[in-house]
């Protein structure tokens, strides 16, 4: 299945708010085992053309592989402009060899998928003359590289192409919203933001949508808008619906009534006020690649994660239950919105003399040495729980299990730790690790 490539930091709040694409995000691929590669091919799957227009329409595509054990370099992609004729003309960028309608454009270092990843060849395409509006035609891809476990690695044949349609319209895009490091919980930020025109056709207006992440809220408010919170399944975050009705001439901008001001409340840490703006009248844009920011907050703040066990006792053939409690005891809440990856792991390690015949459904079983458990869902010697991707600055959440007594061990012990899903990164947000770790006890030997 050919991989999706998307924004670094995925884009929420148009439409349905979150619902879908909250929990997806980056540069998806396949997971790779330890000892296979892969090579992909970065490019988008459709354009748009402007008619007449003096500027090229750019076409970002680029190399990546999944496995960061192995170093990927010589990449060759083949691009294949043929598709286009009648239609389109490209101008080659200087990494790419032409011949005809095709070029072997050249990757010296080829990367693994990361939030710092760019595509390596820019390809400008312009609208051919005479070309009418609707006019489509495609530019296919195919791409090798050297390394890899077998010295050699070759992107999957007749899976990448993109599809440019001719097309005469506006195209508006928004500017500003540079990211803010440092801010501190309880302030208001200023955010200038603008809209700019700057396709061939008037923009006979425009909506803009807001999206705020759960630590940010609207301290402007503005008449054109409407107002929303949002929660349930999805981190809470508060949604502005703005519709201008004034007409963007193209090369004209836009500022709003008075500066866009965000509140970051006390609970506020790593937030994100994403910003789409579309034609009114469902008028196509000539360019959705830039129709689309997001506003980055780091708050100075933290979020102290706990996990804590419980002591049990019973007789042989009984079965007890065992409770593991996550918290958050704040003061920041955590969203890993860009990722959609669990805030934590909470991992148990089974007590000496039971066993498990009852696990909590978000809970997987692993061997000891934390690999896959074959035998079933029941009776492993370790448990792996996954935390939502989201938890808010006073969340707990508690996961309970059914031991069976099998043999009485006293002052059996197991462990409850908190890791991150990534290991070795941690968990920079918290302040206190040593309230990361606890026991489950079975049996235990009264206090003297």
């Amino acid at each position: 299945m050919r991989p999706v490539f998307v924004r670094p930091l995925v884009r929420f709040g148009t439409g349905a708010v979150a619902t879908a694409g909250i929990l997806f995000a980056g540069l998806s691929a396949p997971a790779s085992a330890a000892g296979s590669d892969q090579l992909w091919i970065a490019a988008p799957y459709e354009k748009n053309l402007q008619m007449g227009a003096e500027a090229g329409t750019p076409v970002e595509v680029g190399l990546y592989h999944d496995n960061d054990t192995f170093t990927v370099t010589d990449g060759r992609l083949t691009v294949d402009a043929s598709g286009l004729a009648g239609v389109a003309e490209v101008t080659w960028p200087e990494n790419c060899t032409p011949s005809g309608t095709t070029a072997v454009c050249t990757v010296a270092q080829v990367p693994v998928i990361g939030p710092d990843y760019s595509p390596q060849v820019l390809l400008e395409v312009h609208a051919a003359d005479g070309a009418e509006a609707g006019a489509q035609g495609r530019i296919t891809y195919a791409a090798t590289a050297t390394g890899g476990p077998e010295g050699t690695l070759e992107a999957p044949l007749d899976s990448f192409e993109t599809t440019l349609t001719v097309a005469a319209g506006p195209d508006l895009v928004l500017d500003g919203l540079d990211a803010v490091e440092g801010a501190t919980p309880g302030t208001v930020h200023t955010a200038p933001l603008t809209v700019t025109n700057e396709g061939a056709e008037p923009a006979r207006g425009f909506t803009l949508g807001m999206t705020a992440s759960y630590g940010l809220g609207f301290d402007s408010r503005y008449e054109a808008c409407t107002y929303t919170r949002t929660g349930g399944d999805y981190a809470p975050m508060s949604r502005a619906e703005c519709a201008f009705d004034r007409v963007l001439q193209p090369g004209e901008s836009f500022s709003l009534p008075q500066p866009l001001r965000i509140a970051l409340a006390d609970h506020a840490l790593r937030e994100r006020l994403d910003v789409d703006v579309r034609p009114a009248g469902g008028v196509a844009d000539i360019d959705d690649g830039n129709n689309y920011r997001a506003l980055e907050v780091d708050a100075v703040n933290t979020a102290d994660f706990a996990v804590r066990g419980s002591r049990v006792a019973g007789a042989v053939g009984e079965t007890v239950k065992a409770s593991l409690t996550f918290r958050n005891k704040g003061p920041g809440w955590l969203g890993n919105l860009g990722s959609g990856d669990s805030v934590a792991l909470v991992d148990f390690t089974v007590p000496e003399g039971v066993t498990v015949t009852r696990a909590p459904a978000g809970c997987d079983p692993r061997t000891s040495a934390g690999g896959s458990y074959r035998p079933g869902r029941l009776g492993a010697p370790r448990y792996v729980c996954e935390m939502p991707y989201w938890v808010l600055e006073n969340t707990v959440r508690t996961f309970r299990f059914d031991l069976r007594i099998d043999t009485v061990v006293p002052d059996a012990k197991g462990q409850v730790a908190l890791r991150p899903v990534i290991t070795g990164t941690g968990f920079p947000h918290d302040p206190r690790s040593g309230n990361n770790t606890g026991r489950v006890t079975v049996n235990p030997t009264p206090a003297a």
